[in-house]
């Protein structure tokens, strides 16, 4: 069989434990045999970033803006236990927060909507996707433990010499501990771009929620270059559209998401959409049947798997177990990434096929096959319960 020609290749970022695994899986068994597939290789694993002092991860990044387009597999971010376990020298960042702050990105995530399996929150008829921003806040802040009574403040030291500023954090009585976040009104306001972007591609209303009456200067400089960036940017184009801009408190959006139908974009802040964004993706059948894509407004995307590295899953196939773990996300990251790549080369054909291929998958699901994640809520139950190679072979026979 001839396979379909890729003009550009995407970089293509490996992972860590079973979503390594699949990865490998899903490229031998849908895409290699169809597909003369153009990568430029990056291995993010963990023991590899430990050997290249992380240098692998800024390269990766860096080689998404240079062609555009990359496709990531889970990751590792290693904390006390993991240096341990792989008996690690250092403890590098996530290597999702390095690459988006590269990139200048905002995550979003969208259900993989498929017909047997029904939302937990019975009124959601559409899907909800979540942008998150990708920079700062707890993911960057500073910590400090405090071993006994004394004052802590913020101190900011002028570049120019100027008069610094000061401001109590906190006249503590007793130990405890202190956190400072920061952000970049560059990022805010290439996040909220971003979104306006991908609300009128997807034509999508776009809501956008923080808690301005508590944080009046951080969460309401939020607000502020949102409102900016919509007045003086989107408004005309927006209204042409037929897309609406809703702000509201990030309390009273959680209650209009459980009660709504869905069907908007829900731009969070950085912990706000980590959150949001596992809630709605399990509220939505499984972490495992949910897309990410992260949008620079530059122009460049990377697609990822939502979910982890499947670490209990791993131990289990390292000890030669077959695992049931659900590879749709990882299938839809490079169908994502391809169908990128096809848009941005005008080449129809690899188009179609990552079309054909998320059919495949979708279609295998609702004819009553799938992964025990899925077959524990599907409603009608389940024909057929797969591993995970089992499942990958019948999406490639209806492929």
């Amino acid at each position: 069989m001839t396979r379909i020609t890729m003009q550009n290749p995407i970089a293509e970022l490996d992972g860590d434990e079973m979503a390594r695994v699949l990865w490998a899986l899903v490229k031998e068994k849908l895409l290699l045999p169809y597909i003369d597939l153009k990568t430029e290789y990056y291995d993010l694993g963990l023991l590899n970033r430990e050997a290249t002092n992380d240098k692998v991860t800024i390269k990766s990044a860096e080689a998404i803006k240079r062609l555009g387009v990359g496709v990531k597999c889970a990751t590792i971010t290693s904390n006390a236990a993991r240096k341990a376990e792989y008996k690690l020298n250092n403890l590098f960042p996530s290597p999702n927060a390095t690459i988006r702050t590269i990139l200048d990105g905002t995550v979003f995530r969208r259900p993989i909507s498929v017909s047997c399996i029904p939302p937990t929150v019975t009124t959601w008829k559409k899907p909800i996707v979540i942008g998150r921003h990708a920079y700062g806040d707890v993911y960057k802040a500073a910590e400090l433990p405090i071993p006994g009574p004394g004052k802590v403040e913020l101190v900011y030291t002028p570049a120019d010499g100027s008069a610094e500023q000061r401001i109590i954090v906190s006249e503590m009585k007793s130990p405890g501990v202190v956190q400072g976040m920061h952000n970049l009104d560059e990022s805010i306001r290439s996040f909220a771009r971003a979104c306006f972007i991908y609300a009128l591609r997807e034509k999508l209303p776009l809501w956008f929620a923080t808690k301005d009456t508590i944080s009046k200067i951080y969460d309401g400089r939020f607000k502020a270059i949102f409102d900016e960036v919509y007045e003086n940017e989107y408004k005309d184009k927006c209204t042409a559209a037929g897309i609406a801009y809703y702000y509201t408190l990030i309390d009273d959006a959680v209650a209009r998401v459980v009660n709504g139908e869905g069907g908007f974009l829900w731009a969070c802040k950085n912990y706000d959409g980590d959150v949001m964004s596992d809630m709605v993706a399990s509220a939505s059948g499984s972490l495992a049947m949910m897309t990410s894509v992260l949008v620079s407004p530059s122009g460049v995307f990377e697609y990822e798997a939502a979910h982890g590295t499947v670490q209990q899953h791993y131990y289990r196939w390292q000890k030669g177990e077959k695992t049931s773990t659900n590879p749709i996300a990882l299938i839809f990251a490079w169908t994502g990434a391809l169908a990128k790549r096809a848009e941005m080369d005008h080449t129809p054909d690899l188009a179609a096929f990552a079309l054909r291929l998320e059919a495949a998958a979708i279609k295998t699901v609702e004819e009553g096959e799938m992964t025990a994640d899925l077959a524990r809520i599907a409603q009608p139950a389940a024909r057929r319960v797969l591993n995970s190679w089992e499942f990958v072979d019948a999406v490639a026979g209806r492929l």
